[in-house]
């Protein structure tokens, strides 16, 4: 199957705008690596959860090559202030044992 990275981010209630706007114009666009999936940014219904960012890559190596390329170190040359979040995120990773998708 593939391999899935979550990153869980506390943003503050009033930094919710910002963040989400720096997803829409980020630079180092990870679809363009060679081995991403897909992407999603998962805005918690309360406003004191967490923002999770997951992305799916077809193999831990190819997220691994995507982190050390010149694109994601220009995605995250200039990061929020520290005050925007309520404390550090939470990287979680994972081995895909097994998916389903929608009957077409």
């Amino acid at each position: 199957m593939h391999y899935v990275v979550a990153n869980r981010i506390p943003v503050l209630p009033e930094f919710r705008e910002q963040f989400e706007e720096r997803f829409r114009n980020r630079v180092g666009q990870a679809e363009k690596q060679p081995g991403f999936v897909r992407m999603e940014i998962l805005r918690p219904e309360n406003p004191e959860g967490y923002y999770v960012v997951q992305t799916h890559w077809e193999s831990k190596d190819a997220f691994n090559q995507w982190v050390g390329s010149e694109d994601f170190k220009a995605a995250h040359r200039n990061p929020m202030p520290a005050e925007a979040f309520r404390g550090p995120g939470e990287l979680e990773r994972y081995e895909v044992i097994i998916g389903a998708e929608a009957a077409q």
